[in-house]
């Protein structure tokens, strides 16, 4: 008897997944993706634009960004023949954040951090030049911080801070940090970060090393380590952080504190559809 043939038909090979899967509403993800391309950008787009950069057919793009402008979602500028986002889609980004989504997902993730490490940890938001602490999740028998809860602090003085900096554009750390008037300290010995060379400097390290952190800055005696949350474009959403007794934790033991604090950025990045820092 012949030997059966192995081989498998060039038919019957697996095929690659599409990289994305076809909607059985066209319509309603294709508006969903004219909103999120208008939300990447910094400024209005036309139409043309629009339907080169999501691959649609022109009068699909015209007839969906009729409807979305009838609804209030997108602007036209007839001057400038651009769309941009409109009124609804501002109310949408004010529900969300009246929604604090945030807090909501971050706590959990941040009190399971704590449990595993058994130190302080904090969620903080950029607010002008401060942040704003949102979430913190104190680990038992460890001393009260300042960071609770609604307190502001400035942010080149913070690991929070300077982890969601390193994650802007230098020309956006730059207009926060226009002169030496925009920098203070909270201690009589004063932080060496005091002047944009210095920002700028501990910024790059911050980048290539991946994490940020802080040296008895905002308390004296107190060490933190924190890594940005970053949204669908790699925009600094927020920061998670910890804080310890510099005493009690080596400074060689502080690459392995920071793994664990990056990997809860990461998955809060994954959880509000978010894209995570590269490594």
């Amino acid at each position: 008897m012949p030997a059966t043939s192995t081989t498998t038909p060039a038919s019957a090979a697996p095929r690659a997944a599409p990289a994305r899967a076809a909607s059985k509403v066209p319509a309603a993800e294709n508006t969903l993706r004219i909103l999120k391309l208008l939300a990447s950008k910094r400024g209005p787009m036309a139409a043309s634009n629009i339907a080169t950069a999501l691959d649609l057919p022109r009068s699909s793009v015209y007839h969906l960004l009729g409807v979305m402008e009838a609804n209030g979602f997108v602007l036209h500028l007839h001057e400038e023949q651009r769309y941009g986002l409109g009124i609804s889609a501002f109310e949408l980004s004010s529900a969300y954040s009246r929604q604090e989504p945030l807090s909501r997902l971050g706590r959990p993730m941040l009190a399971s951090l704590v449990d595993v490490i058994g130190e302080s940890a904090h969620l903080a938001v950029l607010h002008g030049r401060d942040v704003l602490y949102i979430v913190e999740e104190r680990a038992k028998n460890r001393p009260s911080l300042v960071t609770d809860v609604g307190v502001r602090l400035p942010s080149h003085l913070t690991a929070s801070g300077r982890a969601i900096l390193a994650a802007l554009p230098k020309s956006q750390v730059r207009a926060l940090y226009p002169n030496a008037a925009a920098f203070s300290a909270r201690h009589e010995t004063e932080s060496p970060i005091m002047k944009y060379s210095a920002l700028s400097s501990h910024l790059d390290q911050v980048r290539q090393r991946g994490y940020a952190t802080e040296h008895g800055e905002v308390t004296p005696g107190f060490g933190s380590i924190a890594a940005a949350v970053t949204d669908h474009v790699g925009w600094p959403t927020a920061a998670v952080a910890v804080t310890f007794l510099e005493e009690k934790l080596p400074p060689e033991q502080w690459p392995v504190l920071a793994a664990r604090v990056q990997k809860v950025a990461d998955e809060l990045s994954v959880r509000i559809h978010g894209r995570p820092q590269p490594t």
